[in-house]
Formats: C-alpha cells, sequence, structure tokens
C-alpha cells in the first residue's frame, strides 16, 4: 500500500500554503517594482529567520568556504533568500514578468550555437542551477519561439504545488514532472527536436560524487546523458539578476563538448560555481546540496557491504 502522510503534517501543508497564499495575493496586489523588494524584504526578514534558512546558509558557507569573513557570510544570510523572494513573486507575476524579459538580448559564446540548433531542430539540453531567477531562459526563449519544455520536481506540500505549476507553466510549457511518466515525455519531446531545461544542483542521493566548490556534492548525470543518447547540445544557461534588483542578462555558454557523462557533469558543475563566484547572492544556498552527515554514512554503508559484514 502506499504510504499516506499523518493528517497533523497535512494540516501543517494546508495553513503554510494558506499563508504564502494570501502574502502572494497581497503582494500582486502591488506595483510590480514595489512587491518584487517588498517579497525578498520579507523572505530576508522574517520568512528565513523563521524557517531556519539562515542557518542553513551558514552551514553551507562553513562547509565549503570556512575562511570566508564573517561580514560577507552576513550579506549572504540576508541577501541569498532576498534572491529568493524576488523569485517566487516574479514568477507568480506571469505576464508582468513575461513582458519585462521577453525582449531581452541573449548574450554569450553559446548564443550562435544555441540559434543553429533552432534552425536545424537539434535537440538541446538547456542546464541551468537555482540561481538568479532560473525561469528568466525559458520565459525569454518561449516567447521567441524556442520549443522549450522543462523538467522540474513537484513541491512535497502538494497544497501549494497545485497552484506554483500553474504560476511557472505560464513561464513556458510543455512540463514535465520528475517520474517515469514525466521522463517518458520528456524523451519524446527531445526525440522530436526539442529543448528541454534541466537544473543540476540538487543532492542526488545516488548520483555521481562530483565536486561543487571544492566538496563532494552527489549529482545526477541525466542531462549528459540525454545529450549523448539522443546527440544534444549540452548549453549551460542563466538568467543573472542585475544590481537593481529587477532587471536580467540572459548568459548562453558554449556547449559543453561531448565526452563520457562525469567529464561533462563536472563542466556543468564548474560553469555554475563559476557564475556564483561571480554573483555569490545570486545561487541558493539554502538548499541542503552538500549533506556531509550523510554522505559519510553512505560511504560508511557502502564500506561495510564491500568488506561483506
Amino acid at each position: 500500500m502506499a504510504k499516506t502522510r499523518k493528517s497533523g503534517t497535512r494540516f501543517g501543508d494546508w495553513l503554510s500554503d494558506r499563508i504564502l497564499r494570501g502574502l502572494i495575493g497581497l503582494a500582486l496586489a502591488l506595483p510590480y517594482a514595489t512587491r518584487v523588494r517588498l517579497m525578498g524584504w520579507i523572505t530576508a526578514r522574517i520568512i528565513a529567520p523563521l524557517a531556519g534558512y539562515d542557518a542553513r546558509v551558514r552551514a553551507n558557507l562553513a562547509h565549503v568556504m570556512p575562511d570566508l569573513p564573517e561580514a560577507e557570510v552576513r550579506r549572504l544570510v540576508r541577501q541569498v533568500p532576498d534572491n529568493v523572494g524576488r523569485t517566487v513573486i516574479e514568477i507568480y507575476s506571469g505576464q508582468q514578468f513575461i513582458d519585462r524579459i521577453k525582449d531581452l538580448p541573449l548574450k554569450g559564446a553559446g548564443v550562435a550555437a544555441l540559434e543553429q540548433a533552432r534552425a536545424d531542430k537539434r535537440p538541446a539540453v538547456l542546464v541551468s542551477g537555482h540561481f538568479g531567477n532560473f525561469d528568466v531562459p525559458r520565459a525569454a526563449l518561449t516567447g521567441r519561439g524556442y520549443p522549450i519544455g522543462s523538467l522540474y520536481n513537484p513541491m512535497k506540500n502538494v497544497f501549494f504545488n497545485a497552484h506554483y505549476e500553474k504560476a511557472i507553466a505560464t513561464m513556458g510549457e510543455p512540463l514535465f514532472p520528475r517520474g517515469r511518466k514525466g521522463y517518458g515525455q520528456m524523451l519524446r519531446f527531445l526525440k522530436g527536436g526539442g529543448m528541454i531545461g534541466i537544473m543540476v544542483d540538487q543532492f542526488m542521493g545516488h548520483g555521481a560524487p562530483l565536486n561543487f566548490f571544492g566538496q563532494p556534492a552527489p549529482t545526477a548525470l541525466s542531462a549528459a546523458e540525454l545529450a549523448l543518447k539522443y546527440d544534444a547540445l549540452l548549453i549551460p544557461i542563466y538568467g543573472v539578476r542585475q544590481p537593481d534588483g529587477l532587471n536580467f542578462e540572459i548568459v548562453v555558454e558554449s556547449p559543453i563538448p561531448h565526452s563520457d557523462a562525469m567529464t561533462m557533469t563536472q563542466a556543468l558543475n564548474d560553469s555554475l560555481e563559476a557564475q556564483t563566484r561571480k554573483h555569490m547572492e545570486q545561487w541558493f544556498w539554502v538548499h541542503r546540496r552538500w549533506k556531509p552527515a550523510r554522505q559519510a554514512r553512505m560511504a560508511e554503508e557502502r564500506s561495510r557491504a564491500g568488506r561483506g559484514e
């Protein structure tokens, strides 16, 4: 039998969703620039401390950059969740947000390759991370007529996920939820010459032990494997928030050369790390990207299995 969530947990999810719905609804009633700045402030000053995001940002930074000056840590503790809050309300702003970014120029060494892939109807895997506003490239390319689909992780809170899916769908469709059905739909779309967007910066328990900021970070190889299997371009792409906090630059990097999935995925990690080092406040340091304690337990279990214990 499938496991069901405890009623208390479901009530907590429902209550959290109602609070978030109310906050988003109030913000959407404000002028665009005001709502974006306000949601950034609320997330940084109220939500992040209550949700434990401050501690998580500090823990991640201490794990990969232990010598980072305390003043810079304090800055990131505030500015990282500010960017998260801005990103959420931008996505929920729908057409208003799209109108601001749909005509942004594409910049970077990979623009010509991306445009040629579209002309040739060659499959492409566009890879980004939880950085800047990750939906900017997808929305902008969809608005230009690029055939962009996106693989995403449904939220664990089913109440929130119901309207979150609708919000991200406004940035472009089709959407493919992670899972057997969604993955099959995505493969058919890719084989037909489509382009798919994937983010590879979340902890994957059974992923490859690749490096990110100099520490082992289990990473899914699926983006590179798809590129190899379907002769698709593998292109890092980013929506970089500009200093005014409201506008963006779309950066398209050169395609990752085809070799093997491990090498190609490490190149993706290196690309995201380089972008993050230039804009430290724009990566979602609130994610549990490394989970060192869990990695240590998994390593011990593998060692015991190897010894036959």
